[in-house]
């Protein structure tokens, strides 16, 4: 038996941290602070790392934490994240035996080229590929490849929980809104976010179902979505083409939910 509890970090992380009464396992701890905090509240000990990909703000606490924990880190060996102790590849699996808990991995290049997701029927963590309503930006590789991964994750089970890493979803349906507005599904899911907001309670975990019927990013081919874009002078109406432009307007897009650090 197991938790997950998302640890926040700087101004919209979340380090999420599996964990019984005994053993923690964190993803993503880009500062060791709130980590070490967390083990010393809940009399627990830190039993592996893991990692998806090499942003500073998902690794900068790695070697801290590894100083005190001699643990290891899992992840996707690249020149500028030394922290990888276990280098993981497409089609691989972990196993945290405390938990008796098992991860297949994704390769969902896009946002970083070195970037995976840990995945199983339950659980999914995508790190910074797939948001609450949402993606992340094209910073390697190709707008092609991150639309391709996002279609990856979107194949998953539908009751698999997402477990994306900031807390972006208030600012992303606003977005969404102003692409889909006549989505009831999505006007719901504003209703509820700003509830859990406004009482200072994580919007994520997400489902596959809930991002499916109500993040852009994965609703290329709709009717509502296309014609907001055509006006804005979108001609072609590929599937690509429509994701590329949801890309590009999504980054110049602003409103009042919006972080300074937004889609990082």
């Amino acid at each position: 038996m197991f938790n997950i509890t998302a640890i926040p970090a700087f101004q919209d992380n979340y380090i999420w941290a599996i964990h019984n009464k005994r053993h923690v396992v964190v993803v993503d701890p880009g500062d060791a602070v709130p980590v070490l905090n967390f083990l010393t509240e809940k009399n627990l000990e830190l039993t592996a790392i893991l990692c998806t990909h090499r942003h500073n703000d998902h690794i900068g606490g790695i070697a801290k934490l590894r100083a005190e924990y001699h643990v290891p880190v899992y992840g996707r060996s690249h020149p500028n994240n030394p922290h990888i102790t276990e280098d993981l590849r497409e089609g691989e699996q972990i196993t945290l035996p405390e938990f008796n808990l098992s991860f297949g991995i994704l390769e969902i290049p896009g946002h970083l080229d070195d970037h995976i997701a840990f995945v199983n029927p339950d659980i999914l963590f995508c790190g910074d590929v797939l948001f609450g309503a949402g993606c992340g930006r094209n910073k390697e590789g190709t707008l092609a490849q991150l639309h391709h991964s996002l279609q990856r994750l979107s194949q998953l089970p539908d009751e698999t929980r997402v477990y994306c890493a900031h807390e972006y979803t208030t600012a992303n349906i606003q977005f969404a809104l102003a692409c889909e507005p006549s989505n009831l599904d999505l006007q719901l899911r504003s209703k509820n976010v700003k509830q859990l907001r406004a009482a200072n309670i994580p919007s994520l975990p997400s489902t596959v179902a809930l991002e499916k019927s109500t993040n852009p990013f994965l609703r290329c081919t709709e009717a509502e979505i296309i014609h907001t874009l055509q006006h804005r002078g979108l001609q072609e109406i590929t599937e690509l083409s429509v994701f590329t432009a949801l890309r590009e307007w999504r980054n110049v897009f602003t409103n009042v939910h919006d972080e300074p650090g937004e889609m990082q």
